[in-house]
């Protein structure tokens, strides 16, 4: 039994982080101190004035643990990755989980401009980030277009010469490097104008393009002279959206956030070399009497945490929560001085005004939207997780499988994840089967399941892993055999994770969810037989979409290729008599000997595949 007075005797002095359970053993609170022993008793002393969440969220707290730091910017670090982690009830919440564009330009002999998700701390040197994806592919094309920047993925100079130029370079696209037409001077010669382009120098392009555009005019070449004028009306588009918002040339976020009830949009203006680049808004579920300091200390703990790139400056709406202490992690994540102002005169201030004004529009226009949005995903989960008498959950996470499979061809497997609700798509995980031959669904199943949480149990501690959080429900593709399959690898594993099955009607439709040895019929009009089917729609495809594309490249191939003596002639031969596999295995060998190109030893070795 935990005695909470004892407890708070025993607690340290030192910086650290808390974290509240209830009775459930949910972390419904995190938390950061200097001193742990003097943050955590305020919440259990009764002369504290406390606020109503606060008062709240003690009436629930049944035991409480921590993590003692030698900092209190390592316990905020430690808070943020937490709080990312366990999503507890009573912490405001950033909903969105988005990554944003860059553009990279790699750093390389020959270099190349690729569309990035990530921005890593390597040689390459990288713009953005952006707030569509559409508009940064549209300018690498340009780019490409203009400057001839190669998009193959050679080792050059190594490979120059190996092959033949590709289809870029027959349509004037590209200047051949892999072949030793231009050199290597020459071509980064005309990167670092590209280069130009992205810091925002728009004035050399424009004139050289205008100039190519008459002359191409005055040769009446004037379909050339049409492809100029094209792609200076694309260089002055992005000219235009690029506006100077600043003389400064500074990197800065402008923050503001608007709020109602729970809900709260919080909105960005991207500032980047004094231009703004695109804004973005993101909702957020505030927690009982939250301020408008706390909800904006929380979404910059949360957002930044999760970004790549941080500017110099970011200016708020209001004065925020422990300022000085987010500077000083902001800096360290940039490697150089981060300042965080609430401007209060002048164009800054004129900024932000208009930052909380789209807040408001946002928040107004998408009050219905989100509730709406709630009632298709958390709504919808909450009403799954009620019909099989689970829990309720700080985060919902939920797992669903499928196998994909052509008679003859190597089996793969599919795993999609779904949180409150909403698919997250970078925990999607494709898997080729490796130890079962031929089509056999349930052994194939098994090998997935067993290597999926055969890796989540042992990387339990790898904070950042995929596989480290383990599903409060795994929905399969079928009825009491997937079931029964996916039970029996998490008994061996020693893993308490509620299983269920989707089943599906003779016309395939969904009809109801197997669990605990019944089958639960589902109200078809419901978000929660919606929510159903669209998880087992994203599992099938996601796997028939990765069963495709390895098809397609070639590395799936017919089990009769591994065996000895069996090349594309006799394979094709046994494929034409047989109708699939399972006839292949059941023959005898002297009917196999019997097909035209086939002999006694090449039928032995079939039969000794398929029996041995």
């Amino acid at each position: 039994m935990f005695n909470i007075e004892e407890e708070l005797k025993k607690l340290p002095g030192s910086p650290g982080v808390y974290l509240m359970h209830n009775a459930k053993d949910e972390i419904i609170y995190v938390g950061k101190a200097i001193s742990l022993k003097n943050r955590v008793r305020q919440y259990f002393r009764k002369s504290t004035v406390k606020t109503a969440k606060i008062e709240q969220m003690v009436s629930n707290i049944s035991y409480f643990e921590y993590i003692v730091t030698d900092s209190e910017l390592e316990a905020l670090i430690l808070e943020c990755n937490l709080i990312k982690k366990h999503r507890p009830r009573y912490n405001t919440m950033l909903k969105d989980d988005k990554s944003y564009p860059y553009i990279k330009v790699t750093n390389e002999d020959f270099p190349r401009i690729l569309f990035s998700r990530d921005m890593k701390k390597d040689k390459n040197r990288y713009f953005g980030p952006y707030t569509s994806a559409g508009a940064v592919k549209d300018t690498i094309e340009l780019l490409r277009k203009i400057y001839h920047v190669r998009t193959c993925n050679r080792s050059l100079p190594k490979d120059i010469g190996n092959g033949r130029p590709c289809l870029n370079y027959h349509i004037h696209q590209c200047d051949a490097p892999c072949m030793g037409y231009i050199g290597s001077d020459e071509y980064k010669a005309s990167v670092k104008e590209a280069v130009k382009f992205l810091d925002g120098n728009y004035v050399e392009v424009l004139k050289m393009l205008e100039k190519k555009m008459y002359d191409a005019s005055e040769k009446m070449e004037f379909e050339q002279a049409a492809e100029y004028r094209d792609l200076l009306n694309n260089v002055k588009a992005i000219a235009q959206k690029q506006k100077i918002t600043s003389d400064e040339f500074m990197d800065r976020d402008i923050i503001a956030f608007a709020e109602e009830g729970f809900d709260a949009v919080v909105q960005v203006f991207f500032v980047r070399n004094g231009k703004l680049l695109g804004r973005e808004h993101f909702h957020m579920t505030t927690a009982p009497m939250e301020t408008g300091a706390q909800i904006l200390s929380s979404f910059i703990k949360q957002y930044y945490s999760g970004t790549p790139f941080v500017p110099k400056e970011l200016f708020t709406s209001c004065e925020i929560d422990e300022a000085e202490l987010l500077e000083q992690w902001l800096t360290t994540k940039r490697g150089a001085k981060v300042r965080i102002f609430n401007p209060k005169k002048g164009e800054k201030e004129k900024l932000v005004e208009l930052a909380a004004k789209n807040a408001e529009m946002v928040l107004s226009q998408d009050k219905e939207k989100i509730k709406r949005e709630e009632e298709r995903t958390l709504g919808a989960v909450k009403s799954i997780f009620d019909m099989l008498s689970l829990p309720e959950r700080n985060n919902y996470r939920i797992e669903a499988y499928d196998i994909s499979n052509t008679s003859g061809l190597q089996s793969v497997g599919s795993m999609i994840v779904y949180e409150n609700g909403r698919p997250k798509r970078n925990d999607f995980r494709k898997f080729k089967i490796k130890t079962v031959v031929g089509p056999d669904d349930y052994a194939s199943m098994r090998e997935v399941l067993t290597r999926r949480f055969t890796h989540g149990t042992n990387e339990q501690d790898e904070q950042f892993n995929s596989f480290n959080r383990l599903p409060d429900l795994i929905m399969m593709d079928g009825g009491r055999g997937q079931v029964n399959i996916a039970l029996e690898v998490l008994d061996e594993l020693k893993i308490n994770i509620p299983v269920c099955g989707m089943v599906k009607d003779e016309h395939h439709n969904t009809r109801g969810l197997y669990y605990n040895n019944v089958e639960l019929p589902i109200d078809t009009h419901s978000e929660s037989f919606h929510l159903i089917t669209r998880i087992q729609d994203e599992a099938h495809r996601f796997a028939i979409e990765f069963h495709r594309s390895l098809r397609g490249k070639n590395q799936v191939h017919s089990i009769l290729d591994d065996i000895e003596g069996v090349g594309p002639t006799r394979r094709k031969a046994l494929m034409k008599y047989f109708k699939g596999i399972e006839e292949v295995r059941n023959a005898e060998v002297s009917e196999l000997a019997a097909i035209p190109g086939m002999n006694i030893k090449v039928a032995e070795s079939v039969y000794a595949f398929f029996h041995h």
